[in-house]
């Protein structure tokens, strides 16, 4: 099929998937004390450090002039969400500077994204899909900030952070379009994209089943 034909195709796979998703759980499971807005902003200065580091480490690695200076919009991104993150933290009580993010080292959906060795692998897998899956976070936990009386914290998502990962995620999609050209590629891509949600339904299930955390944005 064309790469038209394939990026709609899987699209469309993507999307289904993420319908399916429970809408009261989260891809991480690390929150610590009690479910509110802070400790779930923790999480996502973690989820933001890891996208961060991925994207800069892809765009060290890769030859493509397109994909690089995609790569590097998305990094500068992610690295502007977590500091206003961070200080969004700090007008609500806590000082993220006391806090590394990376302790325990990546998760396990991170760690299969560094695992990731080709180009088309990583925009199907990266920027295309888990960049819609953030979206579909950002969208539970604008709805928790707004319910819970957090206007701020609810529009810096809504208006700064989820326009970028929108962003991202469609330079994803022109990405693949060039690159999803063959048959190999193509399957290469579609298997990278089925394995990243597979680990975000694992993820979201073991943190609802243990912790009872939902409503954690994505990155």
């Amino acid at each position: 099929m064309t790469s038209e034909e394939f990026v709609a195709a899987l699209d469309a796979e993507n999307q289904a998937r993420l319908r399916a998703l429970e809408p009261d759980a989260t891809l991480t499971p690390e929150v610590k004390g009690p479910l509110n807005v802070p400790n779930l902003l923790k999480v996502a200065l973690r989820n933001e450090a890891e996208a961060t580091l991925i994207a800069a480490r892809w765009l060290a690695a890769s030859d493509d002039i397109k994909l690089m200076l995609a790569l590097a919009r998305q990094a500068a991104d992610e690295a502007k969400h977590y500091e206003l993150i961070a200080k969004r933290l700090g007008q609500l009580g806590f000082d993220a500077d006391t806090f590394d993010p990376l302790a325990g080292g990546f998760g396990p959906l991170s760690k299969y994204l560094e695992s990731l060795t080709s180009s088309v692998e990583r925009v199907a897998a990266g920027q295309f899909t888990r960049e819609a899956i953030a979206i579909v976070k950002n969208r539970q936990f604008i709805e928790f900030c707004e319910r819970v009386g957090d206007k701020e914290t609810a529009a810096l998502y809504r208006d700064i952070i989820e326009p970028d990962e929108r962003h991202h995620h469609e330079l994803g999609r022109r990405t693949l379009l060039r690159l999803a050209t063959t048959p190999e590629a193509q399957a290469a891509a579609q298997r990278a994209a089925r394995r990243t949600l597979e680990l975000a339904d694992e993820l979201q299930k073991k943190a609802l089943a243990t912790a009872g955390i939902h409503h954690a944005p994505g990155c």
